[in-house]
């Protein structure tokens, strides 16, 4: 068996799967290339694998239909660059890795409300102006005034959507002992409980809290949940999170919202054009903190994502009943 690997993977993933196949791993963050449906069929064919671990790439129906693979895995939590339907017709079992980088991204979540409520960048781009010269005690008062944040323990954090990273975020903040509120409908008040999170409708969570986070997937229902009028409903002193997807904010809303002061600031590290570069709007704000999509981005999300595909796909390979599987009805047309 030969596996192309274009996603990025940990050594210790990669000896685990040498054990049952010849390995081609060409990452795609050092290739550069990102192989979408004929270009990866080629690819496949080039290389004679039969099967694949992508990340990047996408894996449409002409992928399937052009070739005979094994199996083939998504380092993502949800397979969603791979035709599943196709996959399953050919019966080609599907892996994906839930929770890879769930940590990564609470833990950007925490950074991103901390910068904002202690005016991070703001503080940041001033000193770095050059215009600062402290002459006397009055002046230094009025640079120490106009930097005056706030703490997490003495603020209301309003979670939207908790799941696994909500989750997470909601137990980070119990260490900053936060009041901490949730929305979610497909979460009970018990669950919430749990992670000390009091569960509440969007309109109260929008009205009371002092940072309001997203943690939802991007759904139809959630299109633009977060638009022109639930902005209003927040205080002017409240800040705004998202580290999940920009399509469940209006951003011409936010920016608007943000640029006229009726928001205090943001924290955003998602947007509805990327790659982010040095001419993104929000940039231009002082009052927000700009990342480009790097929620997951840490070598942790890398090991952690490689040890649960290849796991997973050795208990395949052995015969045994595996974890993760996107299509598993396609275990009874192998047997």
């Amino acid at each position: 068996m030969r596996v192309l690997i274009t996603a990025s993977f940990h050594e210790e993933g990669l000896k685990l799967l040498r054990q049952h196949a010849t390995v081609i791993h060409e990452d795609w963050r050092n290739t550069g290339r990102v192989l979408w449906g004929e270009e990866l069929l080629e690819k496949l064919k080039e290389d004679e694998a039969d099967a694949a671990i992508i990340e990047a790439d996408a894996a449409t129906e002409e992928v399937f239909e052009g070739t005979t693979l094994k199996f083939i895995g998504c380092a993502r939590d949800s397979p969603k660059e791979i035709d599943v339907d196709a996959a399953t017709a050919k019966g080609v079992p599907v892996f994906y890795a839930p929770g890879r980088n769930a940590d990564s991204v609470a833990d950007l979540t925490i950074l991103l409300m901390l910068a904002q409520a202690r005016k991070l960048i703001q503080t940041d781009r001033l000193l770095k102006s050059g215009i600062i010269q402290i002459d006397d005690a009055g002046e230094f008062a009025k640079l120490h005034e106009s930097l005056k944040g706030n703490e997490l323990g003495r603020s209301t954090v309003g979670i939207i959507g908790l799941g696994q990273i909500g989750v997470r975020v909601a137990k980070r903040l119990q260490g900053f002992e936060t009041r901490v509120l949730f929305f979610d409908p497909n979460v009970s008040a018990v669950k919430g409980k749990e992670v000390g999170a009091e569960k509440v409708e969007l309109e109260p969570l929008m009205r009371q809290a002092d940072f309001v986070t997203l943690h939802t997937r991007a759904t139809p229902e959630t299109f633009r949940m977060i638009g022109q009028e639930q902005l209003s409903w927040m205080k002017p002193t409240a800040h705004l999170i998202n580290t999940a997807r920009s399509a469940i904010i209006d951003e011409d809303a936010l920016f608007e919202a943000l640029q006229e002061g009726r928001l205090a600031g943001a924290g955003l590290d998602v947007f509805s054009r990327e790659p982010v570069d040095s001419n993104n709007r929000f940039l231009a704000l002082d009052n927000v903190t700009v990342t480009p999509h790097i929620g997951g981005n840490t070598s942790d999300v890398v090991y952690r994502q490689s040890m649960i595909l290849a796991a997973d796909i050795d208990r395949f390979l052995k015969g045994e009943i595996p974890k993760y599987l996107a299509n598993p009805e396609v275990l009874k047309s192998l047997k």
